[in-house]
Order: C-alpha cells, then structure tokens, then sequence
C-alpha cells in the first residue's frame, strides 16, 4: 500500500511543478534577467546531469575528468562531434593503462 502512496505523490508534485507556471503567469514575460535566466535553464540541467557521469563513466575518476578537459578543449576548438568522441576514447583508454 506505500508504493501507491510514493506514486501519488510522485504525481501530485509532477503536475504541479509543470502546471504552476501556466496557472500564475499568463502573459509573456519581459523582464530581461528573467529570460536570461529561463533561456538557460535547459544547458545547465544537462550539463549538472552529464558531467558527473562523464566523470563517473570510467574505472577512475582520473581517467574520466582527463576525457572531458579533452573533449571540452577539442570541442571549444571547433571539434566535430566524431573528433572529440574518438579523442575523449583515447584519453580515456591511455589514461586507464597508465593507471590501473
């Protein structure tokens, strides 16, 4: 009977968190910090989601946060996609012989 009780709530509270915002603002929003602010909520909930991860991916922590200094400087450098996987692969796959 509690697993129903945790599903009810889990529910109530998912539909809050998307329905309150609909219910107390109706018109569009002007304010610039506020739109700042909202534009970049999305990148940030994926980035706090996925860094860890990356991080965590891996045999060693070491190994993980080599990858992704690689991948974040490749990319900032103008990386494709394919380019920065390859090179965080083999930082990784270096990084773990060196290591363990």
């Amino acid at each position: 009977m509690n697993i129903w009780i945790y599903i009810l709530v889990s529910a109530g509270v998912s539909y809050l968190i998307r329905v309150t915002p609909l219910v107390l603002i109706r018109r569009e929003i002007t304010n610039r910090t506020l739109r700042s602010f909202l534009y970049y909520v999305p990148y940030v909930t994926l980035s706090v989601m996925t860094f860890p991860a990356i991080v965590e991916a891996t045999q060693s922590p070491i190994a993980g946060t080599l990858a992704l200094l690689a991948g974040g400087a490749l990319a900032w450098r103008g990386g494709t996609l394919l380019q920065v996987a390859l090179a965080c692969c083999g930082v990784v796959f270096v990084a773990e012989m060196l290591l363990v």
